[in-house]
């Protein structure tokens, strides 16, 4: 079953979203396997992200990554809001 996630990232900036970005792609990591949707909204200096997954399990998988670079560069994702997905149009 498909997920929605959402992290509201205080004090994260677009340079550092940017930059969060370029690391994942040297790792092998910007279109990770599972990621259906990834938005990224907001001011420059708090920036939202929302994705849509295939399943937690897809998620948990890219998080192995992701997480050591976050915290790499200061940044602490707090506790998103997961909610299995029910529709989605394009």
């Amino acid at each position: 079953m498909a997920i929605a996630i959402y992290f509201r990232l205080d004090g994260m900036t677009t340079e550092r979203y940017d930059k969060i970005l370029g690391r994942l792609d040297a790792a092998g990591a910007a279109a990770p396997a599972g990621r259906l949707y990834h938005a990224a909204f907001g001011e420059n200096d708090g920036l939202h992200v929302f994705d849509v997954w295939e399943s937690q399990e897809t998620f948990d998988a890219f998080g192995a990554t992701l997480m050591p670079i976050l915290t790499e560069f200061g940044v602490n994702p707090g506790q998103p809001m997961i909610a299995p997905v029910h529709n989605t149009m394009s």
